[in-house]
């Protein structure tokens, strides 16, 4: 036999226990994500919120169109 083999015959197995199940893991991710999720859906519609602030000012989805007033 080899020097190395007979110190890996010879050493201990070392085994670092997880503080929890590996299935926690999952679970505690999820729910982070979760929790990201519902904060960021909060976040919807703030814009329209604070029209106020700005004004007629002409946005993105307004079009000028010469019969804007009759609707398909």
């Amino acid at each position: 036999m080899s020097f190395a083999t007979i110190l890996m015959a010879e050493s201990e197995h070392v085994v670092n226990e997880l503080p929890m199940p590996g299935v926690m893991f999952g679970v505690i991710a999820i729910v982070v994500f979760l929790f990201l999720g519902v904060i960021t859906f909060t976040y919807r519609d703030v814009a329209n919120r604070h029209s106020h602030k700005t004004g007629s000012a002409p946005t993105a989805h307004t079009y000028d169109t010469p019969d804007a007033d009759t609707h398909h």
